[in-house]
């Protein structure tokens, strides 16, 4: 018997036990009572079974039916509950959005409330996590994705460029004598902050300046930008980090480039990433013409931070500097 003719014979069965009679269920399906006699029959035969006792008019479960009984009741009751999930998901405006921790915390976070201003009938998702999304597997509509933008199967837009330069507080900046010393003695005498997932770090920033700091031995690897930012707010080193996360802190004086007379490595860093197919997706396409905007406003507020500072920008290849780093 086909699997299908199973599942209505099950429909059948289960009505019938439930109402305790083949009028009664008849009429709650729409059919003949011959018709729900037929399908019981069939499924007594398949089943090789008696699911009812009968005397007369009167139906009672045998101990076999009502074992399928309580199973098809259970399965059936679940397949009406997930058909009216399937039906709410399809009327909820839903965006699912990966993003990683430091970018997510200290760039985007701030700014969503601005997504949810403009769209306060979508639900929204955000999964800060510095694994790349497996999109066959997860339940996710975009990955805010740090690297070099490699990813062939997958469509990929640039939001945010890494722009990276030395960074202290005033306080620290004075503790090394200031600008009026040359950037080697400076560094020389710093305690280094490198994060630790950054394409850039300091062993290849110094090496493209062509800068030998020697005497340094003192030096801290953080997991996140952020733990290395806030070491460096709180005077305990030089931080080599970019304007896309530290603009804050640059911004408001906390903290100030220790070396403004060397270039600000600029390099694509930070990707919308999709399925090419999400992009069908209306809350997909609304997030992506929002981050734009959002993106598009941080970059005229850079640029006038790198103004005020007398910064210059040089443009890094990130598919084959960072690629191989610096030589050892």
């Amino acid at each position: 018997m086909a699997r299908g003719n199973n599942l209505n014979a099950i429909l059948h069965f289960e009505a019938v036990a439930r109402r305790g009679s083949l009028t009664v269920a008849a009429e709650e399906l729409s059919v003949s009572p011959s018709a729900v006699s037929q399908q019981i029959k069939l499924l007594e035969q398949q089943l090789g079974i008696k699911l009812f006792r009968r005397k007369g008019r009167n139906l009672t479960l045998t101990l076999e039916g009502e074992q399928l009984f309580q199973t098809s009741a259970t399965a059936l009751r679940m397949l009406s509950e997930a058909r009216k999930n399937l039906g709410k998901a399809r009327e909820t405006r839903r965006l699912n959005l990966r993003v990683t921790p430091s970018f997510g915390v200290r760039w985007l976070g701030p700014r969503l409330s601005e997504f949810i201003d403009q769209c306060p009938d979508f639900d929204l998702r955000v999964d800060a996590a510095p694994d790349p999304t497996d999109f066959e597997r997860e339940l996710m509509d975009i990955d805010i994705r740090y690297g070099s933008g490699n990813w062939p199967a997958f469509h990929c837009a640039p939001v945010l460029p890494d722009q990276v330069l030395p960074l202290a507080s005033p306080e620290y900046l004075a503790s090394l004598g200031g600008l009026e010393v040359d950037p080697v003695t400076r560094l020389n005498a710093a305690r280094l902050i490198d994060s630790a997932r950054a394409m850039c770090q300091w062993d290849f920033w110094l090496w493209r300046n062509g800068l030998e700091v020697t005497s340094n031995t003192k030096s801290v690897l953080m997991d996140r930008s952020s733990l290395a930012l806030q070491l460096a707010v709180d005077g305990r080193g030089v931080v080599l980090e970019s304007l896309a996360l530290a603009a804050p802190e640059v911004a408001s004086g906390r903290l100030v480039p220790v070396t403004p007379d060397l270039p600000v490595f600029t390099f694509p860093a930070y990707w919308l990433v999709c399925p090419p197919r999400h992009l069908n997706r209306r809350a997909v396409r609304l997030f992506t013409d929002w981050i734009a905007g959002q993106a598009a406003d941080h970059t005229d507020a850079v640029a006038a931070l790198k103004t005020q500072f007398g910064l210059h920008a040089l443009e890094i290849d990130a598919g084959t500097e960072l690629a191989y780093g610096a030589p050892d």
